[in-house]
This record gives C-alpha cells, sequence and structure tokens, in this order.
C-alpha cells in the first residue's frame, strides 16, 4: 500500500509529494521545496522514516515543480527525470525563476537524469507508475499513474474543477483538451494528485469539471 506525503512549497504553493511503500523504498514527485525550511522538511521526513529514495520525477519542466532538484541531488544522489519532450523547460530552469518567480537562483541546477517517454516505467519497492502523456499545459506534461492503487500524480494538467494554464511555452488548449479526453477514461475512483489544490477524483471531475465536457 502506498503511504504519500504532500508539502506545500515554494511561493507558488506547489505539491510536493513522497510516496513510499511497505519496502520503506520511495519515489519523490515534482520537488519544489525552495525555502531552507521546505528542503528541510522533505529531508528530514525521508531520513526519519529511513525511506530509500529511488527516482526524483518531474510531471512537467517549470520551475515551481523543480525548485528543489539540487537538494535531492545532493542529498540522495539523485537526478531528475522528465519527459523528453520538456528537454526545453528543464535547460531553462534557472531563467524561469526570474521570469516568473523574480528570484536569481544562487545555486546550480543538476543535469536532467534520464529524459522518458510513455514505453518507460518507475519502478519502485512492490509499486510501478506508468507514464500517460498529457501535453497541453506543457510539450511534455505527464501523469504518473500507479494502476494498482488507483491514484495518479497530475502536475498542472488536472486540478480539482479546473485545469492547468495554456498560455506558457509550448501550451495549447486544443492538446489539453484531448489529454482530458484521455485521462477521463481512468477509473472514476482514481485518486487524482495535482501539482497545486486539494486531491479529486476522476469521477468527480467528470461531473464537475467544465472542461471534461468538451
Amino acid at each position: 500500500m502506498l503511504k504519500i506525503e504532500r508539502f506545500i512549497c515554494n511561493p507558488i504553493r506547489e505539491n510536493t509529494y513522497v510516496v513510499s511503500d511497505e519496502t520503506n523504498e520511495c519515489v519523490i514527485v515534482d520537488c519544489g521545496a525552495y525555502f531552507p525550511e521546505e528542503r528541510k522538511a522533505v529531508v528530514s521526513y525521508i531520513r526519519g522514516n529511513k525511506l530509500t529514495p529511488k527516482h526524483l520525477i518531474a510531471t512537467h519542466g517549470h520551475i515551481d515543480h523543480n525548485f528543489g532538484n539540487n537538494t535531492i541531488f545532493d542529498e540522495f544522489g539523485l537526478k531528475v527525470e522528465a519527459h523528453v519532450d520538456e528537454k526545453p523547460l528543464m535547460e531553462s530552469l534557472p531563467e524561469q525563476a526570474e521570469q516568473f518567480c523574480h528570484i536569481e537562483l544562487e545555486y546550480e541546477m543538476p543535469a536532467v537524469g534520464r529524459y522518458l517517454s510513455a514505453s518507460d516505467v518507475i519502478q519502485f519497492g512492490n509499486h510501478t507508475f506508468t507514464i500517460l502523456e498529457t501535453p497541453g499545459h506543457s510539450p511534455g506534461g505527464v501523469f504518473y499513474y500507479c494502476k494498482e492503487e488507483n491514484v495518479a500524480f497530475s502536475g498542472d494538467t488536472l486540478f480539482q474543477h479546473s485545469v492547468g494554464r495554456t498560455d506558457l511555452q509550448g501550451g495549447s488548449m486544443f492538446l489539453l483538451i484531448q489529454s482530458l479526453r484521455m485521462i477521463s477514461q481512468l477509473p472514476d475512483q482514481t485518486k487524482i494528485l495535482p501539482g497545486h489544490g486539494e486531491a479529486t477524483t476522476i469521477g468527480e471531475e467528470e461531473t464537475s469539471n467544465p472542461y471534461l465536457d468538451r
């Protein structure tokens, strides 16, 4: 059974998740920890629960979901993994910090460890995440979906009763709607853990999210 811990991070209140199971192996999803206390909280949780991080994965390449990549690399030796179509964004994280958050990074971002595609899987402990390609908010945005637990990490593709913006570099409302039609085929009880805000389910969004009616 998965244990999922959420940390609300950085000025944009992004959701960082540490996901573990009974083996004490874990993955970190979207490490947006920026302030020192946020970085300390994530690391202390992992060490305090004697977890072994196996992957650092990003749902997409926007800076608010990647502020803390250097801390995870420094503490646990993991480099971030992201979809190959996010390469331009992943290579421009310092510029994004200045453009969107007016923050000049005082540290170097580690290089991406692995670029992913839909055929890849993320394995840890007794669990596997498959990759659902969900472009629209960004070119290579993805869901990380755990079928056996009926849970998906949606990044900024799908929020509770809303969706991510499409007016940033590489965004497309047409592609976002196509992605939403695809993920709406997931079971209604699938729990959605978004990049911002509260958790929801596919069933709830099908009845209350206007973008899933298109």
